[in-house]
């Protein structure tokens, strides 16, 4: 996934429906002395809305806790969309502009509390290390760094197929891959971790070898390819928002028509656009063990 040199600013027409990062505030630094217990922490995803549905479906939301062991405060931090799921996955065709508009950045978010029962209940708050005040300030400047130069939210991974060798064509770039670096960057400055099970959800889309199409101005620009672009704004209308339950249905053919009956794919990514041949099983939710890392310090 592609780092970039800094954060753009964002559209004033991407809206959230749901704020980002709502009682956000700055890291704080900690005392060198302080000895900080760091947890696991992950939730169904929109459990605030559905309970527990999409948590018998295996599809969770994860983040980090601090516990300061001077101050006794709590703290939680995690990695997500700007604008809601919806808008990263897919774009909005706006009236008079030929390329889709993507509203797809996502970010980390920092609060004092860890609020313990919508852990606890659905999902897991468990700890995982404990850590120097002096390791979390490192950490600190390194998720600052994260932060400003790895900057679009990415739903899907994409493989070759279901077997654990299998090539991965695209890696996702989302929550939990937030928490899966904050773990290691903690490991490499060295956190000695709890031997414990951690499974993290990945949604997957299987493609023979993605075809390269182009990016913005090579297919939509004024030199560009009109067939492709219509091909593209047509596969992406579909999946926008939708109004009534009869759209939904019609949509929801007319995708099952271009996915599974003709093994079609737009993929953008790092904002360049891709095709992929699909095929089967063309879509599975695993939620896969990805074991806690050791440290790479010497």
């Amino acid at each position: 996934h592609r780092r970039f040199d800094y954060r753009p600013k964002t559209d004033p027409y991407c809206q959230a429906r749901y704020t980002f990062c709502p009682t956000g505030s700055a890291i704080p630094l900690m005392k060198e002395e302080d000895a900080i217990e760091v947890y696991r922490l992950q939730a169904p995803v929109w459990e605030f809305k559905y309970g527990d549905l999409l948590g018998h479906l295996k599809i969770m939301h994860d983040a980090v806790g601090f516990r300061s062991s001077l101050t006794g405060k709590n703290y939680t931090m995690e990695w997500y969309e700007l604008f809601q799921l919806g808008n990263c996955t897919f774009p909005h065709l706006r009236p008079g502009m030929d390329a889709p508009f993507w509203c797809n950045q996502g970010a980390a978010c920092f609060y004092e509390g860890i609020d313990d029962a919508h852990w606890k209940e659905n999902g897991t708050l468990v700890l995982v290390t404990t850590i120097s005040g002096t390791m979390f300030n490192e950490m600190a400047k390194w998720v600052k760094y994260d932060n400003e130069t790895g900057i679009y939210y990415e739903t899907w991974t994409v493989q070759a197929s279901p077997d654990k060798q299998s090539v991965v064509w695209f890696d996702s770039y989302e929550c939990s891959k937030f928490i899966l670096r904050t773990f290691q960057k903690l490991a490499d400055l060295g956190a000695i971790f709890n031997k414990i099970q951690t499974n993290y959800t990945s949604i997957i889309l299987f493609s023979g070898e993605p075809i390269y199409l182009g990016n913005e101005t090579s297919i939509f620009g004024p030199a560009g390819n009109k067939t492709l672009a219509a091909a593209i704004r047509d596969f992406y209308y579909p999946f926008r928002p939708h109004r009534t339950v009869g759209e939904f249905v019609v949509d929801l053919l007319k995708i099952i028509d271009r996915v599974i009956l003709n093994h079609q794919f737009y993929l953008f990514y790092n904002l360049e656009y891709w095709f992929l041949p699909m095929k089967s099983p063309y879509l599975k939710i695993i939620y896969e063990e990805i074991p806690l890392p050791n440290g790479s310090k010497t």
